[in-house]
């Protein structure tokens, strides 16, 4: 009789029909994610849904029609705050902002927006710079709930202090509580910012170009992305800049090594804020026909 495989392989097996359960079922595709927080992040579900095992984890979401949903929100990571990373949003105020503005209509794609904060940041730039008028804010996330959360703009309180720093430190000129009216233990942002955004479900492991862009943030997502996945990513974003047009990533993330590295220059290699300046390859044929 042969001996049991060791756990750990036993776990790398569950783990593997877990993933191709998830994408036959119901088309989640997380092969391509980094495997180790993968890993990390489905046995944090085995634990809170009380299941023992992974194999018992995939039985309840073949079987369990809204079980999914519990899944997919804890294999996403939709944790940000306002103006994360001040010093990046004052270089978008002073340095990509200003390019933007030649432009007669703007448009602006956040790809990975979980629960909104860094879109609202975002919106606030444009506001204060006289440009959200012209502007339109595509905010994606392949996690619905996380989208619905977005939508509303309502957020603990408790963070209102950080944020408020946040702001400032990013070059605000005024209170970030302007922005918002607080009520009991949350703060409601103020609705007008949501005129020119459009929140929607995209999934950047398998959808296509969203939008034709002068902006894409995608912020601390290509981190949980195993590097052909980043890649393809990368390429994703490219071919939905116009030529001139800005990518903002997270400050944990590069294009250093990518290959799509010579179609752009960096604006601040330190703050991961780089500029389109290649042709799009779709555009370049449609110009050659």
């Amino acid at each position: 009789m042969p001996a049991s495989p060791p756990d750990t392989e036993l776990e790398q097996i569950e783990l593997d029909l877990f993933v191709q359960a998830l994408r036959r079922r119901y088309g989640y595709d997380f092969s391509q994610y980094a495997p180790a927080s993968l890993t990390r992040r489905v046995r944090q579900l085995v634990h809170t849904h009380h299941c023992g095992s992974i194999s018992t984890l995939t039985a309840r979401l073949l079987h369990e029609a809204d079980f999914v949903t519990k899944v997919i929100r804890g294999l996403s990571v939709p944790v940000s705050e306002m103006f994360r990373d001040p010093p990046v949003f004052r270089a978008l105020r002073e340095r990509v902002l200003p390019v933007l503005a030649s432009y007669p209509q703007i448009t602006i794609w956040q790809a990975g927006c979980a629960h909104g904060q860094e879109v609202y940041s975002l919106a606030i730039l444009l506001q204060e710079a006289g440009l959200y008028e012209r502007s339109h804010i595509f905010a994606t996330d392949f996690n619905s709930d996380a989208l619905l959360r977005a939508q509303e703009g309502i957020y603990p309180a408790r963070d209102a202090q950080l944020w408020s720093r946040n702001y400032l430190e990013a070059g605000g000129a005024y209170s970030l509580a302007s922005y918002y009216s607080a009520r009991y233990d949350f703060i409601k942002l103020d609705q007008k910012l949501r005129r020119h955004i459009t929140f929607a479900n995209h999934n950047l492991v398998a959808d296509k170009m969203f939008c034709e862009a002068h902006l894409v943030l995608c912020r601390n997502v290509l981190i949980y992305f195993s590097n052909p996945l980043q890649n393809r990513t990368l390429e994703l974003f490219r071919d939905s800049l116009v030529r001139g047009g800005h990518l903002c990533l997270g400050l944990r993330e590069s294009l250093d090594f990518a290959p799509v590295a010579t179609d752009f220059t960096a604006v601040d290699a330190s703050l991961r804020l780089y500029r389109r300046t290649s042709q799009p390859a779709s555009r370049e044929r449609n110009e050659q026909a």
